[in-house]
């Protein structure tokens, strides 16, 4: 067993309780014993009560119309169905959660991630990543090797999210995947995502998780986002819809030739995607 994967199963073993309190020490996840040092409790969703929350928080965080909002009842689907329901507390409130789907390829299943959501009072507090964590523990504790989900391609600090900090890469770009919707967040964007593959497993996956500096490839070819993508954003939306047109284009250009979405760096005239090609995991 080589040693990326014997340190994985190390801290998986010693945070193998499904209801436990965090602390992100040296960038491992661990299990604590005092509340002082990271107060928020991550744990599975299975009571009613907590599912109607999940519809609070989404109607909180994403400001839908009624005819968006996932309802409890999805919520209770996917729990009893072998997806997964989980929320992050602070004290006894709910203030994050993550929900996915079952899906299969082949005959293979995998967890399809359909929505996750921080309240703004909590965002920056590495909560996004102990609900992944936690979700990879359990995928695996199932031995459900591989879990999927979407993201805008405009939104750079969930493509550093997904790519730097959990190891996910991409390879399919869908565009308008919801259709336009009411979410003041979406300002009647077409919602074009990035379909993000995080292999549970992977050597990619655990060098990432693990804080472990990875080889850096030797070509790679760049989609750059703007500076000005912000600003442009209250400003100019015709501006920020020729971005993504561009956008649009390059990935399905570079995708088409069997290249991948592996990283997100910072540059002084924005970000820029970073590609390389790619086989299989």
């Amino acid at each position: 067993m080589d040693r990326l994967r014997r340190r994985t199963l190390q801290n998986q073993a010693a945070c193998a309780a499904k209801s436990f309190l965090f602390s992100i020490l040296d960038g491992k996840l661990c299990a604590v014993d005092s509340p002082a040092l990271w107060p928020i409790r991550i744990r599975k969703l299975t009571a009613l009560s907590d599912f109607q929350r999940c519809v609070e928080l989404q109607r909180e965080i994403w400001n839908e119309s009624d005819l968006e909002t996932e309802p409890y009842t999805t919520f209770v689907v996917a729990n009893q169905t072998g997806g997964q329901v989980i929320g992050a507390f602070d004290g006894e409130v709910m203030v994050g959660f993550t929900m996915a789907l079952v899906g299969v390829k082949g005959q293979t299943p995998y967890l399809h991630s359909h929505m996750t959501g921080i309240v703004a009072s909590h965002r920056d507090r590495r909560i996004g990543r102990l609900l992944k964590l936690f979700q990879r523990d359990d995928a695996l504790s199932r031995d459900i090797r591989l879990v999927e989900w979407t993201f805008d391609p405009l939104e750079v600090r969930n493509a550093h999210f997904n790519f730097n900090s959990l190891g996910a890469i991409a390879r399919s770009y869908v565009p308008n995947f919801y259709g336009i919707t009411s979410s003041p967040l979406h300002n009647r964007l077409a919602t074009d995502r990035l379909l993000a593959e995080w292999q549970l497993d992977s050597r990619r996956t655990i060098a990432a998780i693990e804080n472990i500096p990875a080889a850096q490839p030797g070509s790679v070819v760049t989609i750059r986002i703007p500076e000005e993508l912000d600003l442009w954003r209250k400003s100019d939306p015709a501006r920020v819809e020729e971005v993504q047109s561009s956008i649009r284009a390059e990935f399905q250009q570079w995708f088409a030739k069997g290249y991948a979405a592996i990283s997100l760096q910072r540059t002084p005239r924005g970000a820029e995607y970073g590609l390389i090609p790619w086989s299989d995991f």
